[in-house]
């Protein structure tokens, strides 16, 4: 094969593997919510700023719960029945966000 044909073959690989590598575009609720407080925090600077993104972004809105805490919540509620080591998989996956 020559030099050129090789050089583009490996472009034509390239392009065909980046939508495998570009992962997923579209803002998780962590991203929305980081968007949300720095609307809100328009105009502070420093350790003010500081403060109330802390806040802002380990609080949920409804009930005062981190995220973490809101997800372990709802796993919980989605494990009930299973014991053991099937109860640790199922929280494993569920909590790092796999699907089934």
């Amino acid at each position: 094969m020559t030099r050129s044909y090789r050089a583009i073959l490996v472009a034509l690989t390239m392009l065909a593997a980046a939508p495998a590598f570009a992962g997923d575009t579209k803002p998780n609720a962590q991203q929305d919510k980081m968007t949300a407080c720095n609307k809100k925090a328009e105009g502070m600077k420093g350790d003010e700023r500081k403060a109330f993104m802390s806040k802002c972004l380990s609080a949920d809105s409804k009930s005062g719960k981190t995220a973490q805490q809101e997800k372990m919540t709802e796993c919980n509620k989605k494990a009930a029945g299973l014991k053991g080591d099937e109860h640790k998989a199922f929280m494993s996956k569920c909590l790092s966000g796999e699907k089934k």
